[in-house]
């Protein structure tokens, strides 16, 4: 029979939820297969390093059914969200780092949970593919992985045989997603049902908050950034910027990007729209009003920019997360 493993990393202050959730989802997947007649597809197990790992100071506490070493072909390795000192999460799980990128050589794929990603991309099977992480963390993994195109507005990637999600809950939509891969449509659609978990979601933006890229130690770039946040109404011109730092163009940009991962441009709209969410979600101002205070004066392209970086408009997004009732339509 094939296998799927959920591993259990060492490290008291990783995600237990990711690691239930997932294996609650996969065993019912498992139960309504087998229900339509069919011979069972998966043995669904909970494997790691050590006997017993204590989450919450001991509060909970999760004893894997089996030790990696006793595994020696799995189909689908799953890995959960770590806590936030990744330096002393990938110290304590260089046994099962090496252990998954042998699996992986080996024909297993590998799905990373939220920042199981700083885990997945230690072991270099990341490097040169797309990845995406919870969105607060993505400066902390840029600076740590800079050889992995990071992709934090993606819900969902896959490349290769190795998928990623974004942040949190968002788990849920990826063991969807891979219970239609490894099992069929159907099989998903009832898991989504009894879970009551949205279909077919593949963006992660809306619930993305953009507080810049500040970790690269570029002190020209960090001085650019500022005025950019601190001058929201203006129209950036980049030209001006750059001739401020008594720089080229040319040689800002390339900066700019290689610090930030965006275009001076880009920078700029990301921070004039996150400005504009949270207008929407505090106020009742109107979607106009809203937009001049932003430094737009183009109700098109405002609604260009906002959807390209929100993947809604500003109208929906305003109704989704104000209460207050306008009427005004943009």
């Amino acid at each position: 029979m094939k296998r799927i493993t959920i591993v259990v990393p060492n490290g008291e202050g990783n995600n237990l939820s990711s690691i239930v959730g997932a294996y609650k989802l996969f065993m019912r997947a498992n139960t309504y297969w087998k229900s339509t007649g069919k011979e069972e597809l998966y043995k669904i197990e909970v494997a790691g390093i050590s006997q017993q790992v204590d989450y919450y100071e001991g509060l909970f506490a999760v004893k894997p059914h089996v030790n990696i070493s006793a595994i020696e072909k799995t189909n689908l390795i799953i890995i959960p969200s770590l806590n936030h000192d990744y330096d002393q999460a990938l110290a304590q799980n260089n046994v099962l780092v090496g252990w998954i990128k042998d699996q992986y050589k080996n024909g297993a794929e590998i799905a990373s949970i939220c920042t199981g990603a700083f885990l997945l991309a230690s072991s270099g099977l990341l490097d040169y593919k797309s990845c995406s992480t919870h969105w607060a963390a993505a400066d902390h993994f840029r600076k740590m992985f800079p050889l992995v195109n990071l992709q934090t507005d993606h819900l969902i990637t896959d490349e290769n045989g190795i998928y990623t999600n974004g942040g949190a809950y968002s788990f849920l939509n990826l063991i969807i997603y891979l219970i239609e891969k490894y099992y069929d449509r159907s099989t998903a659609v009832f898991c989504a049902k009894v879970f009551q978990i949205e279909m077919d979601r593949n963006c992660q933006s809306e619930f993305a908050i953009f507080t810049g890229q500040k970790l690269h130690g570029d002190e020209m770039v960090e001085r650019a950034q500022l005025h950019i946040e601190t001058h929201l109404q203006e129209r950036i011109s980049v030209e001006a910027l750059s001739s401020a730092f008594a720089v080229s163009r040319r040689n800002f940009d390339r900066r700019f990007i290689k610090a930030t991962g965006n275009t001076p441009l880009e920078y700029a709209q990301r921070v004039k729209i996150e400005a504009a969410k949270k207008a929407f979600e505090t106020n009742r101002k109107t979607v106009h009003e809203v937009m001049y205070d932003v430094g737009y004066t183009d109700a098109k392209a405002f609604r260009e920019v906002f959807r390209k970086n929100t993947g809604m408009s500003p109208l929906e997004y305003r109704e989704k997360y104000n209460r207050s009732k306008l009427t005004d339509r943009v």
